[in-house]
């Protein structure tokens, strides 16, 4: 009787390269928060999330980890192939700004955060989904892809042609979002996907901290020469030195697509 051997199932054709950093820049207190989560059950599906919080001493801080929390807990139980990936990071947006909602009736703060947010799925697909001004980039090589645009008062000038992008970096009012979560107003979040990874993308998100103090090229230029974590410890150090003793909470989560050897 002949014994027939399984077979082995395919070897993966990618690998996923991540890191994360974190720094409070010269603020008092720390109300980014950032993660990249691993699905506990599927390989090479993750999900990337960065939150820039908002109000008052720790109301900003409760609405970020609100965001991180809500997060984990939808993306454990998310089920990779059979579920939605998009509809996943819309939960992760109204649950979130409801859950920081209802913090708001218990403090005397008005917490608010930016949501920006990735998933990469084990077919090499990505979903994303941002609001307010923390933004997701998608480099392959080291070439702007795509971005997202800010949803804030100095971008909604920019679409007018009333405002240069090189202008509005030094807008008075460049810190003025036109929707976030937590607001009584709902957000009305921006979505996409990109179908078709390729081994040496990139995709990261950051908050306004981070991507002030560079221009599109050479965040492409650091992303395609170093791997995640040196990218991360590099543009916080260099995005430290440029702040000049000013700078925001800094936050950021980068994942690489590289090919399997």
């Amino acid at each position: 009787m002949a014994i027939q051997r399984a077979a082995k199932p395919p070897k993966p054709s990618h690998r996923l390269v991540a890191a994360t950093g974190l720094h409070r820049g010269d603020r008092l207190y720390q109300q980014d928060q950032v993660a990249v989560l691993v699905h506990p059950r599927v390989p090479g599906c993750v999900l990337g999330v960065v939150a820039d919080g908002m109000g008052g001493k720790s109301g900003g801080r409760k609405a970020a980890d609100q965001v991180l929390l809500t997060a984990q807990q939808l993306f454990e139980r998310h089920s990779p192939g059979d579920e939605d990936p998009a509809e996943l990071l819309r939960q992760l947006c109204s649950e979130a700004h409801l859950m920081i909602k209802l913090t708001a009736l218990s403090a005397e703060e008005e917490p608010h955060s930016t949501l920006a947010a990735f998933m990469v799925t084990p077919d090499k697909q990505c979903f994303w989904l941002h609001t307010g001004d923390s933004r997701i980039y998608h480099f392959r090589g080291p070439t702007l892809m795509r971005r997202t645009l800010d949803q804030s008062y100095v971008q909604k000038l920019i679409n007018e042609g009333t405002l240069t992008e090189a202008d509005a970096a030094s807008h008075p009012q460049s810190n003025l979002l036109t929707a976030c979560l937590g607001t009584v107003q709902d957000p009305e979040p921006v979505e996409s996907a990109i179908h078709d990874l390729q081994a040496g993308d990139v995709l990261m998100c950051c908050s306004d901290g981070l991507w002030h103090y560079f221009n599109n090229r050479e965040l492409g230029t650091v992303m395609h020469s170093l791997p995640p974590r040196e990218a991360a410890e590099l543009l916080i150090n260099k995005a430290r030195q440029r702040a000049q003793g000013s700078g925001d909470n800094l936050s950021i989560a980068i994942v690489k697509i590289e090919a399997s050897s």
